[in-house]
């Protein structure tokens, strides 16, 4: 039996599936405290066997790195109740006969879309999610990045949209990238929740600036063959394209990649990206 979790800021995903990476069965329900969260996934998955192989999505900061004091815990996030709980002792408590493999959700992504989804062929792009939080997950020569912890996308310090006096809502850093570009600092800034901003408003293309500032930097670094931004708050109709366009602008002619028409894409795989990953993960295991 093959299993993921995604572990989302705000909702939880799991689910059984194939090597493939394919969803069998799922079950989605909110992120509460972890003791809750975990119970409910855990339960969800006894009543259907149990697991060998499961694959661990999890948001951060999250320690992922084997032979670190850190590794399987939560780090320090704003998501109350979460710092310093060990999500590996707690899955491993709960299934002590399965080999857990522990990812962030936006490297799981990336693993999933380059295998079965929007990146099909490429050893190396970019996915980034916009919702409660912004992270990033990064397959470098078919390899997934990790450093000393694993690549923090939202707190870049970006630079600042001409009159633009926003603060941000970073509890960290006020105006990074995630504080000035998220789901609830859309929410802060405009005064409504970004589902409910029309494809006319003119939060997109503060939204397409911003985003394309944090992607350039990345193009910079690690020079994806590909971006697939994904998240709940980029579902607007057309926010793609406008970030495509001002990262075109951005990069000046320097860097050839981005000129091509799919480089900033949705995922393929819609808001199963992350599952999908997990479950790919567990094949990996």
């Amino acid at each position: 039996m093959i299993a993921g979790i995604e572990l989302g800021g705000t909702k939880t995903v799991v689910a059984i599936g194939s090597p493939e990476g394919c969803v069998i069965e799922e079950f989605r329900f909110p992120t509460t405290t972890p003791e809750e969260t975990l119970t409910v996934a855990s339960d969800w998955l006894r009543k259907r066997g149990q697991p060998e192989r499961l694959g661990v999505a999890a948001f951060g900061p999250v320690g992922i790195v084997r032979g670190r004091q850190s590794y399987g815990k939560i780090l320090a996030t704003p998501k109350l109740g979460w710092t310093g709980f060990s999500l590996l002792d707690c899955l491993s408590n709960a299934f002590p006969q399965a080999r857990i493999t522990l990812e962030t959700d936006v490297n799981a992504a990336a693993l999933a879309e380059a295998k079965i989804g929007a990146g099909v062929g490429l050893d190396d792009l970019a996915y980034i999610t916009i919702g409660t939080g912004i992270g990033g997950g990064i397959l470098s020569d078919g390899r997934l990045v990790h450093g000393a912890l694993h690549p923090e996308f939202g707190h870049l310090k970006v630079p600042r949209m001409a009159g633009d006096d926003f603060p941000g809502v970073c509890p960290f850093h006020g105006d990074c990238l995630e504080g000035l570009a998220s789901g609830p600092a859309i929410a802060a800034r405009w005064g409504t929740p970004a589902h409910e901003l029309p494809a006319s408003h003119p939060a997109w293309d503060t939204q397409a600036w911003y985003l394309a500032q944090g992607i350039l930097a990345l193009v910079a670094i690690v020079s994806p063959s590909r971006v697939i931004v994904g998240g709940g708050v980029c579902q607007a109709e057309g926010l793609h394209a406008k970030i495509h366009s001002k990262l075109i602008d951005l990069a000046a002619g320097y860097f050839p990649g981005v000129t091509e028409e799919n480089y900033v894409l949705p995922p393929a795989l819609g808001q199963n990206a992350g599952i999908c990953g997990a479950l790919l993960l567990a094949t990996d295991c």
